[in-house]
Order: C-alpha cells, then structure tokens, then sequence
C-alpha cells in the first residue's frame, strides 16, 4: 500500500495522542471510574439513572483508544522476548484483562447473548473488569511516573481529550442506531442493558445465587420467619401462619443481564409491621436470608414491599428463594433477598451489609 494514502492517518494519530505519562495515567483512571460505575449501577433500578450507563459506557469506548495508544508504544518491547523484564508478566496480564473487560462489554452493548454455563457476556465483563483493577495497581507500581509539566499543556491537552471522548460518545449513538437498524439489541432491552426473560412463574427466568450464595432447600414445615427488633412485640410465624393473599406485579432486574416482569403473590411487609408495632424512632428494616446475606430497606419503602411465597401462581421454587424472598420494587435483584429467615426493624442504617453480600454463604 502506498505510505502516502497513510500520512494523514499518521498525522491523526499523532495529534490526538497524549504524552506517555498522560495515556498511562488515564488508562488507570478511567479502570478507577468504570469500576465505581459499575458497580455503582448495579444499585440503579429506575430510568433517571440512564447517565450513569452511558458515563460508563462511554468511558469504556474512550478506553480502546488509550489502550490503543499504549499497545502502539509498547508493542516493541513486548514482541522482542530479549527485552523482557519480570515485570512484564503484570503487563501482559493487565493487557488480557483489559481487552477481554473491552470486548465482552462492547459485544454485550451490542446485543449478544452467549453464554458460558450459567455466565452471561455481563457477568464475564464484570469478572475481567475487577481482576483488572488489582492488575492495573500491580503494574503501576513496577513503572510508577507522575505526569512531568512539560506533559500539560492545557489547550492541547483539552483539544485531545473532547476529542477522544465525544468521539465515544458519538460511537455509543452509532452503534445503538445499528443495533435498532439491525434488530440485535432488541426492543425489549432496559436501560440498564438487561435482555427480557418471559413467561410465567419460576421456569421464566434463571435461578440466580449471589457470589457464594447456595444453601440447602428448606423444609417448609420446620421453617419459621422471626420479626424482631425495635418492635412492640416481637412474631414467630410458621409456613401455613403466612396470609398469602397480597399480589403484586413487579419486575425484577437481575445484575446479570436479565429482568422479568411477574405476578408475585405472598405477603405484604407492611401488614407485619402492623403487627409488631415498630418503634417511634425505627427507619429501616432489614430482610435476612438464612445464608448469612441480608439487605435493608427504608422503613417507609418497606411498608410496600412484600415477601413472596408464589410467583406466577406458583409455590417458589428453592432455586428462587423458597419459603419466602423479599419483592422490593424499584430496587435490583441483589436486593431481593432470598431464603428469608428474619425481618429485624432498626433504628439505625446497616453498612456492613455491603460486606456480607461478598462473604454470605462461605463456610
């Protein structure tokens, strides 16, 4: 091919590439900012937190380019098996992590549903996204350069970074305007990316367990749900105690790429509450499961979430939370809590159940 139909590609790249220094630390940067997002937007059940997928997703389109930029400059070295120093492994590794988290996201965003076993494209995204983080620390310390002066140059460097990043923006338009010219996203996808699941009761949708979340089933005749804490009186209620008659439609939005719109049937929290008489002061309530796992609700959203015994008409199975799992509405499905063996009412917020939703069903 003849170079000179490439010079302005070479031009291009030149001009829109930043100083070494400054691609590395925005590599490491926008690693730091889709791991906040991502696992931040795993909390977001409602359409107003549309931005915080398109910040991700677009960030994540801006990253090719660094990584682009960065494997150009090190491909030399990394080629060359004479230059190979230990620290390389970090590099290479970093790299695999890297493009494996790029290339499940942006095949996911377009539409794709493999699977590998029970992993879904989405879940493979989020398991290369957190071995990166660890990695990309890891790397950094065998090659740590802050940025020199002589790499800021303010109106250069703001020339080249809108462009990078209105450019992923405007590749994120395009491709979901293919995606709706092609038919691959399909019409029924969230904005939370997640792909619909239909039908009716507990073969509509996967059996999903949280990190190590995988008890034994639960006999339904020896089972009891104990309401306790800032309460009046405290409930002790057996299977057959549980007034079943409370239905209520709602989807659920799995974090691993699925949701699924049901008819719950079971029995409504705030009915318990009445019951028990919650103190004066109480502001939340908290749902645990028999694993360990637990999740707390505002004591005012409480009141209208429910804890189901039936879906779609029929008895939950154990795959799907039998006995009872909590329905809460407006939240995702990490928040359904499942096997529920407890309702606590606390005066206080619980923050370590973000801790014990990595550690809950390890013996």
């Amino acid at each position: 091919m003849d170079r000179t139909r490439l010079e302005p590609l070479h031009t291009a790249w030149d001009a829109l590439q930043p100083p070494p220094r400054l691609v590395d630390w925005t590599l490491f940067s926008i690693v730091v900012f889709e791991t906040i997002s991502g696992l931040y937007s795993f909390t977001v059940a409602d359409p107003s937190g549309w931005w915080i997928f398109w910040a991700h997703r677009i960030a994540g389109l801006a990253f090719v380019v660094f990584l682009a930029f960065k494997l150009a400059r090190v491909r030399g070295r990394l080629l060359d098996r004479d230059r190979w120093l230990r620290s390389m492994a970090f590099s290479v590794l970093t790299a695999i992590a890297a493009i494996g988290a790029l290339a499940t996201g942006i095949v996911w965003v377009a539409g794709l549903d493999v699977r590998l076993s029970f992993w879904t494209l989405l879940s493979i995204h989020v398991g290369f996204g957190l071995l990166l983080v660890p990695l990309m620390i890891a790397h950094l310390t065998t090659r740590f350069r802050l940025p020199r002066r002589a790499d800021l140059d303010r109106r250069r460097t703001t020339l080249q970074y809108s462009a990078i990043f209105v450019g992923g923006a405007v590749a994120y338009r395009g491709q979901e305007l293919a995606n709706r010219l092609l038919g691959t996203a399909g019409e029924d996808r969230r904005f939370t990316g997640s792909q619909v699941r239909k039908g009716e009761g507990n073969d509509a949708f996967p059996l999903t367990s949280w990190v190590a979340d995988d008890p034994d089933p639960i006999d339904r005749d020896s089972w009891t749900l104990d309401v306790r804490g800032a309460v009046d009186s405290e409930l002790a209620l057996e299977y057959d105690d549980l007034d079943s008659d409370t239905e209520l439609e709602a989807l659920l939005d799995c974090t691993s790429g699925w949701y699924t719109v049901q008819d719950w049937q079971g029995i409504r929290v705030g009915d318990l509450l009445e019951e028990v008489d919650p103190a004066s002061d109480a502001e939340y309530v908290r749902f645990v499961s028999v694993t360990g796992y637990r999740w707390s609700l505002p004591i005012e959203e409480a009141q209208d979430a429910l804890l189901a015994t039936h879906v779609g008409g029929e008895r939950l199975s154990h795959g799907h939370g039998a006995p009872v799992r909590l329905v809460a509405p407006g939240r995702r499905g990490f928040q359904w809590v499942k096997w529920i063996v407890r309702v606590e009412v606390r005066k206080r917020g619980d923050p370590a159940q973000w801790l014990v939703t990595l550690i809950s069903g390890f013996d």
